[in-house]
């Protein structure tokens, strides 16, 4: 079957004029029209593929290739799932309401297409989630089976760790233990590999190696290169009963994880043609996105429902760029986009053939002094057959300022990005009234912290992105500690950290008096005393010593006292430790006084990181309500050493702060201003120890992989001596680090081509550590030279290679700071100034310092100040609204602005309850009987502002009352909807419930209460809450507002309410403009 051919179709240059749109360059034009079959489009970095792809639905849509309701797009974050969706929405509502439609089909057929049919765009695990609830039975996979977030994924892993009775021969302590046993199943999954295949090739592999012959002139004993090889072997094979256990206790609470979901959906789209035949039929186009980021299960997937040789080809169009394929350490495969052309062939003259392979090449982003850097450091990789050519500007696009230096030591390379980032940020900001967006991108979690805090010393705000980052911090890194050591008296380093930090800078000679305090309680005088004292004193720790110091003479008086006040907080809290972790948190943190030293910081972001934790906490508490404080220090211990973080999280660039990341959160990404340090050796690129699955346990044997075709072969086999063995295993281990040296790469060209227009790039010969210089890495140097010859941009400097004999300065020069540190430093000289003017007035009031203690007038004073606080009137503080508001924050507002502005200056999580995860249950359920397919995030938790939970409404009750209800019979247009609004400056967030469609054309979005219905007083502040989803849906829609309704529904009472005279988006932004003062 040859590919349909369209007769006098509407070319891309016209559908754009009809409109209103930019007529697609030539390269676009092409993708966009391209004939109706399978195609590969190779999309370079700030490509516009996004609009590329939106225009080619359109384009099938208005030629009448495929309804709307028959395209299917896939892409990998829920915000990319917007975004294309948004944009092909837009694009056909445009369509609709052009003359075009008229002119192509007079009947008006072809617009009551349009109108009535909307595309379907998922994630790749949404849409394999949707899979499975449609047809997991065949598996069988029961209906409404729990996926498991991350978090979750890991706290079971976690108790299976901790609870493991049997021998785990390993010195691994169980934090890491989990961390490898949900990195191993997630590999299983991935692969479609069982236990007991990896057993097998494992065994296999062990045996051959220890049977291999001796070679001439070799030792008994196993070489170290093998010996380190058998133990990584021997330790996935102890592995295996874990994963399996893992597994079990997943299936008991009838769970699956990620890896779960995506294997089972390509077992259904391998096993049962039926499932693939209803796909076909439900989608006549579909819109891969990403393909380079895909995995061996969902390249399976994807394959077997669309592609193949078993079924007529079908237009597929798969969108991906080679040179940013970096997440092969997280299961992608890169070879899936080149294969794309095999795996979805097309029809040529009665023969299946590859399909055709498009380019989009034209940047919008990047200036074309940014991208002569990028394609430099692509070129290895093109001449390696990396399949994409040079990436080029747009015409007009504006000069690049770039900046590049090589600086003597690590410490002068920080001093000199964050002078550049600054430079930029305020003349920026002096030029437009308004800071550039601006990123430090960094190769390694530990490189933020450092940087960061150069950032701040130059008075710029500063957000560390990831939870990695985040535990460096340090106010989020003392208040860990205190959890520490809450959790786990013996946690010396987290006591060591409190007792020096800021806030109690205990001397080092009182710190080394509480270490033989310690070591006194460990080592009792008396030998022959109670055998239940002699078992306390051998765990005794700091943190005993601080519960009893002993004699004060032993210590400084200033120091014995601040040792007494720290074991009184610390004994405090631990008579505390029943709350909820939530509460535990935010008690600590005000017990800590935290929260107050965070807000001494200018702008927004003073809090910003401890509620970033706070969001942390309440994430891990939601799914797991019986989580303990030690289980959750485990996970912040894998946090911190997980290199490349525990979960990709979708990232936002904000306006207000200099955000800094890794490379890999920046993907997708783009700031005017952006700074990659740190270009050195064994940096950037970087070097892992452990390379190749012969050294990792937690990785597959290659054999074993789905992308095995593409990996080194391992040339072994029974039979050989003990040198060809080790020959073989060393040339397959070469392979492999040939690969992630090419990963590397692409991934520094991620970094570049992030810039709008400012780069700033730069490395060091010494580190602050190592006896040898590191140097330019081989990235810094290839820009460099590029920089150097043709001019693009600035060499601010380049420090000489220093002398093989030379020492490291920072090691060898000593450094002079004064210890314990001031916790004020540079904001001493303007606090003591404060404090000496608060000390003269004190002195100079009327009040008689002499005066003896009166304990009644103590009590008229308390009265009076209480009656005081009552009288709001005059305690009037001005908080500053954040850039940022959920729409329950703006719920509150309108409800009580002096409350928003109490928990604004002082923000606690959110206290989990069973109420409101019923709520969150309950709109679950909702979301799985409307259409299965999306999945909830945790920062727009439904249910969790309803009001009133009532106990007795339980779920079963919701789910019956409900379906006795007027819209258990309807079917929403859409559910669970995301959005974000700009609103007077201010970015307002919300998701909605569900919308539906009214024959008279009029939207209604509906929000599901399960609470209670509230009374009178309250429902005109809550009507703000629909108001902010009307204007939302009207704007996503591209529909005046007046055609949008929405409703409450409170499901336990089944009743609907209308709220009349709901705020128009004018009122809404005199909402935010007119707020009282608080």
């Amino acid at each position: 079957m040859s590919p349909l051919v369209v007769a006098n179709p509407v070319e891309p240059a016209e559908l754009a004029d009809a409109l209103g749109l930019h007529r697609p360059t030539p390269e676009q034009a092409t993708v966009i029209a391209a004939p109706v079959e399978p195609s590969l489009v190779v999309a370079g970095a700030g490509a516009g593929k996004t609009e590329t792809m939106a225009a080619r639905v359109v384009w099938l849509v208005a030629n009448g290739i495929v309804s709307p309701d028959r395209v299917l797009g896939l892409t990998f974050t829920r915000k990319a799932a917007r975004q294309l969706g948004e944009r092909v929405r837009a694009r056909l509502r445009r369509l609709a309401g052009s003359g075009l439609l008229d002119r192509l089909d007079p009947s008006g057929g072809l617009r009551s297409t349009v109108v009535a049919g909307e595309p379907t765009v998922l994630t790749y695990h949404a849409y394999a989630g949707r899979l499975l609830s449609e047809h997991g039975l065949r598996l069988p996979v029961q209906p409404g089976v729990r996926l498991l977030s991350e978090t979750s994924s890991w706290q079971i892993a976690h108790r299976v760790v901790s609870t493991w009775d049997n021998e785990l021969d390993t010195d691994r302590v169980p934090p890491t233990v989990t961390a490898d046993v949900l990195q191993l199943a997630g590999e299983l999954g991935e692969h479609l590999v069982s236990t007991e295949q990896l057993a097998e090739y494992t065994t296999w592999m062990c045996r051959v190696i220890e049977n291999a012959p001796r070679a001439k002139g070799q030792r008994a004993a196993l070489p170290q290169k093998l010996t380190e090889i058998m133990a990584a072997q021997h330790f996935r094979l102890a592995l295996l009963p874990l994963v399996e256990e893992y597994h079990r206790r997943k299936r008991n609470e009838g769970a699956l994880d990620f890896a779960d979901q995506m294997s089972l959906a390509a077992q259904l789209a391998s096993g049962y043609p039926s499932v693939v035949r209803g796909e076909r039929e439900r989608f006549g186009a579909v819109l891969l996105d990403e393909y380079q980021d895909t995995g061996h299960a969902q390249r399976v997937l994807l394959r077997a429902l669309f592609g193949g040789v078993e079924n007529p080809p079908m237009p597929v169009t798969a969108v991906g760029d080679p040179a940013q394929a970096i997440y092969g350490w997280r299961g992608a495969s890169a070879a899936n986009l080149p294969r794309f052309t095999t795996d979805f062939p097309r029809q040529d003259s009665g023969k299946l053939v590859p399909a055709n392979e498009y380019g989009l090449l034209t940047s919008f982003r990047n200036p074309p002094e940014i991208l002569d850097l990028a394609n430099a450091i692509a070129e290895p990789l093109r001449a390696r057959g990396l399949g994409v050519e040079r990436l080029r500007a747009r015409e007009g696009a504006g000069p690049a300022d770039i900046a590049c230096a090589l600086l003597p030591d690590i410490r002068a390379e920080r001093d000199w990005v964050a002078d550049a980032v600054a430079r930029r940020w305020h003349a920026v900001q002096e030029q437009t009234g308004k800071p550039p967006t601006a990123a430090v991108l960094v190769r390694r979690r530990a490189d933020m912290a450092p940087i960061a805090a150069e950032l701040r010393a130059r008075g710029l705000p500063v957000e560390v992105v990831g939870l990695g980052g985040l535990l460096d911090e340090p106010e989020v890194a003392d208040l860990v500690s205190t959890l520490k050591v809450l959790a786990d008296p013996l946690s010396g380093s987290a006591a060591a950290r409190l007792l020096t930090g800021a806030r109690w800078r205990l001397a080092a000679a009182d710190v080394a008096a509480l270490w033989r305090r310690a070591g006194e309680l460990s080592s009792p005088e008396k030998p022959d005393g109670p055998e239940l004292v002699v078992e306390r004193v051998e765990q005794a720790g700091l943190i005993d010593a601080i519960d009893e110091p002993g004699s004060p003479e032993r210590y400084s008086e200033e120091g014995y006292q601040r040792i007494r006040r720290i074991g009184w907080e610390l004994s405090a809290l631990r008579r505390r430790l029943d709350q909820s972790l939530p509460e535990l948190v935010a008690d600590v943190e005000r017990t800590m006084l935290l929260d107050v030293e965070s807000l001494a910081r200018p702008g927004s972001a003073g809090r910003a990181h401890l509620d970033a934790f706070a969001e942390v906490v309440t994430d891990y508490a939601e799914t797991a309500p019986t989580a303990t404080l030690l289980s959750f220090v485990d996970y912040l211990n894998t946090a911190a050493h997980a290199e490349d973080g525990l979960t990709p999280g979708e990232v936002e660039v904000v306006p207000d702060r200099v955000q800094v990341l890794t490379v890999h959160s920046a993907k997708g990404l783009e700031w005017e201003v952006v700074a990659v340090p740190h270009l050195v050796q064994d940096v950037f690129p970087g070097r892992r120890r452990s390379s190749s699955w012969l050294r990792t346990a937690t990785s597959l044997p290659a054999a074993l992989r789905g992308d095995s075709e593409d990996l080194p072969e391992l040339r072994i086999a029974d039979g050989y001596d003990r040198k060809e063995v080790q020959e073989g295993l060393e040339l397959h281990e070469a392979g492999f680090v040939e690969r992630e040296q090419s990963e590397e790469r692409r991934l520094c060209y991620v970094a570049l081509t992030r810039s709008e227009h400012a780069l700033i790039v730069a490395g060091h010969w010494w580190n602050e550590s190592s006896s040898r210089f590191k140097g330019p890495s081989e990235f810094l140097t290839e820009i460099g030279d590029v920089v150097r010859e043709t001019g693009v941009g600035q060499l601010a400097e380049w420090a000489p290679e220093p002398s093989s004999d030379d020492e490291n300065p920072l090691v060898s020069d000593s450094r002079t700071s004064r210890w314990p540190v001031d916790p004020l430093a540079d904001r001493r000289t303007g606090v003591q100034t404060g404090v000496e003017l608060v000390s003269e007035a004190l002195s100079s009031s009327d009040e008689d310092e002499s005066e003896e203690d009166d304990p009644d007038g103590w009590l008229t004073d308390t009265d009076v100040l209480l009656e005081e606080w009552a009288r709001k009137d005059d305690r009037i503080r001005r908080v500053p609204l954040p850039s940022r508001l959920s729409v329950s924050q703006l719920v509150a507002l309108a409800e009580d602005a002096g409350k928003l502005a109490a928990d604004l200056s002082r923000p606690l999580p959110m206290e989990p309850n069973s109420f409101a995860r019923r709520g969150t249950e309950f709109h679950g359920w909702l979301e799985r009987r409307f259409s299965g397919d999306q999945l909830i995030e945790i920062d727009d938790l439904p249910g969790a502002a309803d009001f009133g939970e009532a106990p007795d409404a339980d779920f079963e009750e919701l789910r019956a009352e409900f379906e006795k209800s007027e819209w258990a019979s309807r079917v929403p247009d859409a559910v669970e909807v995301s959005f974000t609004a700009d609103v007077e400056g201010i970015t307002l967030r919300g998701r909605m419930d569900a919308v539906f469609r009214h024959p008279d054309g009029y939207w209604e979005v509906v929000d599901w209460k399960t609470g209670s219905v509230p009374p009178e007083s309250r429902q005109p502040a809550l009507a703000v809450q629909l108001a902010a989803y009307r204007m939302a849906w009207a704007a996503l829609k591209n529909v005046p507002v007046e055609q949008v309704r929405a409703a409450f529904h409170y499901v336990r009472a089944n009743r609907t309410i209308r709220p009349a005279d709901l705020l128009d988006p004018e009122g809404l932004r005199r909402l935010l403009r007119d707020i009282p003062e608080a």
